[in-house]
């Protein structure tokens, strides 16, 4: 382990454009759904994957890093959630997921927000997270704005594409937010297109700032993205009936791209939405009756809805930090052994926590897995990824070797093991 740490240290001072990095031995989980390969090669070259697997070569002058014993995989891609936008939840001036009291709802992007310094980031980083899928929280409105894919890199450039996607919440959410039923969120999501519409047909002519206008001129410009398919919308719902009503937005606006957030009930239109092509986002442990629109949950959801076709990540749910994902994607696979359970395959639940979520956003060609061309972003682990006492030992994102070190750690390493005079002042005894 120190070894691996020593050489991934050395490379902090290799120009980024110079390096070639053959990581050799490990067991590789490329992160497409594949079962993993013992003795495998990992080779990255300018920040970008060459080969990963069996039999591959080692270029000459290639920094050999030997990861025999260790589980070389694809970085975790979390999301959909608000890292980099939140220091303390509970404190307003730290958290800018959400903005109740703005005039902005559609046309809000979260890119200029993103902190790269906070302290969930580096977190994440030591334990596996490499990228993230972030979104606005819907305030005054069923908009909530504009998400990104960050990288968690440590350094000041995080945002790995901006304006990815547009969030619009449905379901109890957005009824609450449009005044207090399901048919009042649908009025708003209708009414605001069609305003956006309108901008598009004159956008000289459209007054934003009217008493009666739902949408500001930023925001109608923001939705035209949704209506001619550039950008997709995610939605949120979790109730069969609310997907099965999302899923008829397309025969209305036919450009419309989606993807479905939630998706509790998924499992029990998982035909349709497969039909649909429609990706979806959910959370792989909700088995519970949390709620009304959540009556039929299942820790079966996601590994039924994979068996129709539908294309699945797991979604960061806010329990703990984004790293327990591995958590949830071995639970998925541990569930294949209760009867009448159905779970995921070591590489399917991998691919669920990597590959998967980058490819609902649309990104599968550039972040997620060890394919050739993709991203450098490489763990290595001391086990099992999805064994729980299994630990990263080291991290690269775009190339880069990562800092395994965070605040939590930080602290630990200064109170371990204390000595009289060795922590601050604080008291008189």
């Amino acid at each position: 382990m120190k070894a691996l740490l020593l050489a991934a240290a050395a490379l902090i001072a290799t120009p980024a454009a110079a390096q070639t990095i053959a990581i050799t031995g490990g067991t590789v989980a490329i992160g497409d759904g594949s079962a993993p390969i013992e003795n495998g090669t990992v080779v990255l070259r300018d920040g970008r994957i060459v080969a990963a697997g069996a039999g591959v070569s080692v270029p000459a002058g290639a920094q050999v890093v030997d990861a025999r014993g260790k589980w070389v995989t694809a970085g975790m891609t979390a999301g959909i959630g608000s890292l980099g936008l939140v220091d303390a939840g509970g404190v307003q001036e730290s958290n800018d997921s959400g903005s109740r009291q703005s005039p902005y709802n559609a046309s809000i992007d979260v890119s200029v927000a993103i902190n790269p310094d906070t302290v969930m980031i580096a977190n994440e980083r030591v334990g596996g997270v490499t990228r993230a899928i972030v979104a606005p929280d819907a305030g005054g409105s069923i908009w909530a704005g504009q998400g990104a894919v960050i990288d968690l890199g440590a350094d000041p450039s995080p945002l790995t594409k901006p304006r990815v996607f547009q969030y619009v919440e449905l379901g109890e959410g957005g009824a609450r937010n449009a005044g207090g039923s399901r048919p009042a969120a649908y009025a708003a999501l209708h009414d605001a297109l069609a305003q956006a519409a309108d901008y598009a047909r004159a956008p000289g002519s459209f007054d934003g700032r009217s008493k009666d206008a739902i949408l500001t001129r930023a925001d109608a410009a923001a939705l035209l993205k949704v209506l001619d398919g550039s950008m997709p919308l995610v939605v949120h719902v979790e109730r069969a009936s609310d997907i099965r009503q999302v899923l008829t937005l397309p025969t209305r606006y036919p450009r419309m791209k989606l993807i479905i957030t939630g998706a509790a009930e998924g499992w029990m239109v998982a035909r349709e939405i497969a039909a649909a092509r429609v990706p979806v986002m959910a959370s792989a442990l909700a088995d519970l009756p949390a709620s009304f629109e959540k009556l039929a949950a299942t820790e079966s959801n996601v590994g039924r809805m994979i068996r129709a076709g539908v294309t699945v990540g797991i979604l960061y749910d806010g329990s703990g930090g984004e790293h327990v994902l591995k958590q949830f994607a071995g639970n998925l696979v541990a569930i294949q052994k209760v009867p009448g359970s159905i779970g995921l395959s070591w590489g399917e639940a991998f691919a669920a926590i990597t590959s998967k979520p980058a490819e609902v956003v649309g990104m599968g060609s550039e972040i997620g897995s060890l394919r050739p061309g993709r991203r450098a972003d490489v763990v290595v682990w001391d086990g099992d990824p999805l064994e729980l006492a299994s630990a990263p030992t080291a991290v690269w994102i775009d190339g880069q070797p990562q800092p395994m070190d965070s605040r939590q750690r930080q602290l630990r390493n200064r109170y371990l093991n204390v000595v009289e005079g060795a922590l601050p002042k604080a008291y008189d005894r």
